[in-house]
């Protein structure tokens, strides 16, 4: 299985190229001189944020979860270019090192040949942790505007709702 691991990493973000609407999400990790980037789903960028708060919450109980300062605002290093596109999350609290554990991978692991699955683990401390979390929300959130009306996208020309009978909004 060939896996990239960063522990800890010196950046590790989530990102977006390409205009709302448009957007492909990344995370993108760096350090000891490498830099990957994977692509995914935005919906797999906001589950991630929830689940790492709640594994922080649950877990994290006595360590310092609060980030530093405003953390990472900067944008994606460049060349942004996947190293595959996640198809599997995986997260996990290590109770003896008191980190987050978090990987992606190109495919189930359960399901693939072992020698066939390319995956990305990353550790990070929970105040680490929080900041991504953070990062990750803002990011979603950063995209096009929900119809209050639907809940779908609105697109700058609107969109056909649903509960309009199909009239433009």
């Amino acid at each position: 299985m060939p896996a990239t691991v960063f522990d800890p990493p010196e950046r590790f973000v989530a990102g977006t190229v390409g205009p709302p609407g448009g957007r492909t999400f990344f995370l993108q990790a760096s350090g000891d001189g490498r830099l990957v980037s994977v692509s995914l789903e935005k919906v797999q960028v906001s589950v991630l944020a929830d689940r790492v708060n709640d594994l922080l919450d649950t877990h994290a109980e006595g360590a310092a979860v609060e980030p530093s300062g405003d953390g990472d605002t900067a944008p994606l290093t460049a060349p942004i270019e996947d190293e595959f596109r996640v198809d599997t999350l995986a997260l996990a609290w290590d109770p003896e090192r008191r980190v987050v554990v978090i990987e992606c991978h190109d495919q189930d692991p359960e399901e693939a040949e072992e020698a066939d699955v390319q995956s990305l683990r990353i550790v990070l401390s929970p105040p680490s942790a929080r900041a991504f979390a953070r990062r990750c929300v803002a990011v979603v959130a950063a995209g096009r505007p929900s119809c209050p009306f639907c809940g779908q996208p609105l697109d700058p020309t609107g969109h056909i709702c649903p509960r309009a009978n199909g009239y433009r909004r």
